[in-house]
């Protein structure tokens, strides 16, 4: 008994205990329903639903370019905690691959994922964003002049001056590409360039057709049926396991590696600017910081696929493969030069990006010439390999 508390006072106080416990039990049966009609009630807080994003991408369900894709909504949801989510949509299920910019510009998407070249229709300063011309550096290079040497601000400026309402981001340094799938032996000069029916897009398009090919701009998923029905003759899409996945093995049997027609590449994921800049400053964060994460798992894909696709080709498939020919080379990087000077003399703005770019490669691409490894020879050494020149 505590000291203050008299025989007297202890069954007032026992009285005062009990009617307490009641009252708390009969609080806690009620709990649930005042808890439901205060969500109803105006003017109190309650836990927001996620934010949704719609977002296309520009390729076929099947393609490897598709699981890239997801692999940055996965990480976008996971790391938004529930308070943002994207929701994914495959080529065509609302526009068609080369409409996604537009629509995500206007707000029939909220986002997508694509490849700036798909827009270079607009102006051609948009292949300078990921497709060429080749400079020298690499693609993950050129990404670098993306992110460190001025490339986003002209991005930025491009958009703005096309009137695009979209806010983007860069992933995934793209493997060169090769120069693609010949019904019968791949062209060994310049001269036997001439007159294939060819698919390819962006800037690459003004390449082959200055070298003598009649070219065709196709997405992905349009290539084989072009291939049946005679439309073209010969293509390039991007990968081995891309061309794998969608039959190109089963439309030609040639398959030329290597090439300076899209040398490097990599992806624009894209969102409606309006809805981007509603965004609280740590979901626009995840948003960034996601496409540079998943640029790393996308390369690890790519290793991984890309190789073991190649090999699959040459050995299931049955395809001829083959190392472009250096005669082929020299005509390309040849034929770059007559378009460059050509988009340069109509367009004081691709000139202006076009040395914002080769003044980046310069300086960094010369450094990775000078500190790079031989690891031709070395592979030729362990392996005891030769090589195709």
């Amino acid at each position: 008994m505590p000291v203050n508390e008299t025989p007297l006072q202890q069954p007032v106080a026992a009285a005062t205990r009990r009617k307490f416990f009641v009252t708390a039990a009969a609080t806690a049966a009620t709990a649930v329903p005042l808890t439901a009609a205060r969500a109803q009630a105006p003017g109190v807080a309650v836990k927001p639903s996620a934010i949704v994003l719609k977002m296309q991408g520009a390729w076929g369900a099947k393609d490897i370019f598709n699981e890239m894709a997801e692999d940055y909504v996965k990480r976008v949801n996971e790391m938004a905690g529930g308070r943002l989510r994207i929701e994914y949509l495959t080529a065509g299920s609302v526009v068609k691959p080369f409409e996604v910019t537009d629509a995500v510009s206007k707000g029939v998407l909220d986002a997508g994922h694509t490849v700036a070249v798909y827009w270079y229709g607009k102006s051609k300063v948009a292949s300078l964003f990921g497709s060429g011309p080749v400079t020298g550096a690499n693609a993950e290079q050129t990404v670098g002049w993306m992110m460190r040497g001025g490339g986003y601000a002209y991005y930025e400026q491009l958009q703005k001056k096309l009137g695009l309402n979209l806010k983007g981001f860069f992933a995934f340094p793209m493997p060169t590409q090769p120069l693609g799938w010949f019904k019968k032996s791949p062209p060994k000069t310049a001269a036997e360039l001439k007159g294939f029916k060819y698919r390819t897009v962006g800037l690459a398009a003004d390449l082959m057709q200055e070298l003598g090919m009649k070219v065709t701009q196709l997405p992905g998923g349009e290539i084989v049926p072009a291939m049946e029905r005679g439309v073209i003759d010969a293509f390039e899409f991007n990968n081995p396991t891309s061309d794998r996945r969608f039959g190109a093995q089963d439309v030609a049997k040639y398959y030329a590696m290597g090439s300076y027609h899209q040398a490097m590449e990599f992806f624009e994921i894209i969102f409606n600017r309006t809805k981007y800049e509603a965004l609280s400053p740590d979901l626009k964060a995840i948003l960034q910081y996601a496409a540079e994460a998943t640029s790393s798992s996308n390369t690890w894909t790519a290793q991984d696929n890309y190789s073991r696709d190649l090999q699959e080709l040459i050995t299931k498939d049955k395809v001829q493969v083959s190392r472009t020919s250096k005669a082929v080379f020299q005509a390309q990087i040849k034929a770059w030069d007559t378009v460059v000077a050509k988009l340069e003399a109509e367009d004081p703005f691709f000139k202006e990006v076009l040395k914002s770019q080769k003044d980046w490669a310069r300086r960094v691409a010369y450094y990775g010439f000078f500190n790079e490894a031989d690891y031709k020879t070395a592979f030729e050494h362990v392996f005891k390999t030769k090589l195709p020149a």
